[in-house]
């Protein structure tokens, strides 16, 4: 009730005033809302309401509004990641979005028919990768679900969800305890008999390894060894190792680790079990990633940090990731290394900046970015391929296999104790430099950092994102 100008405010009132002074419908074509045109109104934010846009024309339209310093937002469907079959509503532009391309499905019919009643145990089920496989092989009816984690609360919360989206549609269960621990990975295995096992558990901070080289090994190297034994020892069809672009010419511990991890599936050619290992780069929000930790940044006033303006990174959204491990799980065979084609690598410069401008500041000028340095272990770019000509086609054109020349269990189990043996001489007698001496020995693509950072202009991971 009551007039106009005791609801609108006199800010509001004055804006109406020049919209219907600039055109009589207040109604600017995408030609006529040029940058100059919007600033001459009191426009704070802009908001996408095309569900259906082009990836490329959905772009265009965000390098063409985020230079009006508005804070950029979508009338859109949730993504599918959060809620399934949501309704349309205004939200945040998700940093996902900012890929600006079609995201990629992987699962098929074959796909789902393959996990259909089966009983799939997931190591690590509670972090970033293994929550949402828990949430994409939930989708595909299994028999069982078996979310084991040494970590309680994400356990916890990923159990409490799937319990209100599937009720009793199937078994789901939670082990707590670590892929270290033989005895209880035997009591977990005896007592499921899983039919799939998604190992996904292990410590992946490079700077946190760098300082504790030893839990590396024994809970990266150490844990998938134990759960790989356990695996072969219960009659387990499908093994997957969760894997990382950091174990291509590792320049750090927790890369060396994956490598190390890797051996020790391509080893197992003749098992019964059905071995393979998926590897990926940078997963865009998940726990630990630049994202959250910007999103923070942001939200306190800045300023937000990056290691090097320089620095380039591969991105998958999460789904993208689960999918491709499952996508892989159906294909695997004996002891394949799967590599997903991830497109051209992203500047993780240009990602903060794009953030800050979503959020509606102007960055360098109301939110700085600072350069803070490289991390000890911290190359300037990630590689997804070791050698090009090992590469081989999948059904997928999106999923290549690296066909490097697996070692032996015996040289494998070699290599393990030898670094068993230096994190001792870490650990008891204080030797700093054992664990990454053994890991130069027995990584044989180990590279120096520094060497490598000095000519990371020439790669052409570098150059893809300059061209």
């Amino acid at each position: 009730q009551g007039s106009a100008e005791s609801i609108l405010s006199a800010e509001e009132l004055r804006f109406m005033t020049s919209l219907k002074s600039a055109d009589a419908a207040g109604v600017l074509s995408e030609a006529e809302a040029t940058q100059e045109r919007l600033m001459s109104f009191p426009v704070q934010e802009i908001v996408f309401a095309l569900p259906k846009m082009d990836p490329e024309r959905k772009k265009q339209l965000y390098d063409l509004y985020r230079q009006t310093g508005c804070k950029l937002k979508v009338y859109d469907y949730p993504l599918t990641q959060t809620v399934e079959n949501g309704k349309r509503s205004l939200r945040e532009f998700d940093i996902e979005e900012l890929l600006f391309r079609q995201p990629m499905e992987f699962t098929d019919e074959r796909t789902m028919a393959y996990y259909r009643n089966k009983v799939v145990l997931i190591s690590g089920g509670g972090g970033s990768i293994g929550s949402e496989l828990c949430r994409q092989i939930a989708r595909y009816n299994p028999k069982e679900l078996i979310i084991f984690d040494i970590y309680e609360n994400n356990a916890y919360e990923i159990q409490q969800e799937l319990l209100r989206k599937y009720a009793d549609k199937f078994e789901l269960s939670v082990e707590i305890g670590s892929v270290r621990d033989v005895s209880r990975l035997e009591h977990v295995f005896s007592k499921y008999r899983p039919d799939i096992v998604f190992h996904a558990a292990a410590h992946k901070h490079v700077p946190f390894m760098e300082n504790s080289s030893g839990e590396a090994v024994k809970n990266n190297v150490v844990g998938t060894y134990n759960t790989a034994n356990m695996a072969e020892k219960y009659g387990v069809q499908k093994f997957i190792l969760i894997s990382t672009d950091k174990a291509v010419n590792p320049t750090n511990i927790m890369g060396a680790s994956k490598r190390l991890c890797e051996m020790v599936i391509q080893c197992r050619v003749d098992s019964k079990t059905s071995f393979a290992a998926v590897r990926f780069g940078n997963v865009l929000g998940s726990n630990g990633s630049v994202i959250p930790l910007f999103k923070k940044q942001i939200e306190s006033g800045g300023p937000v940090t990056i290691t090097d303006k320089r620095i380039i990174r591969y991105f998958m959204t999460i789904p993208e990731a689960s999918q491709l491990v499952m996508h892989a799980g159906v294909m695997a065979e004996h002891g394949e290394l799967f590599v997903f084609d991830m497109g051209k690598p992203v500047k993780i410069y240009d990602l903060a900046e794009n953030m800050i401008k979503l959020s509606g500041f102007v960055p360098n000028v109301d939110i700085m970015i600072e350069e803070i340095g490289l991390r000890p272990g911290e190359k300037l770019y990630e590689e997804l391929l070791m050698k090009s000509e090992t590469l081989s086609t999948t059904s997928n054109n999106m999923i290549f296999v690296e066909r490097d020349m697996p070692l032996t269990r015996d040289e494998v189990e070699e290599k393990i104790n030898e670094l068993l043996r230096a994190v001792v001489l870490y650990e008891s007698h204080g030797e700093e430099g054992a664990i990454k001496d053994a890991m130069c020995r027995i990584v044989p693509t180990f590279r120096d950092p520094e060497l490598i950072n000095k000519v990371a202009h020439t790669s052409e991971e570098m150059k893809m994102v300059m061209s």
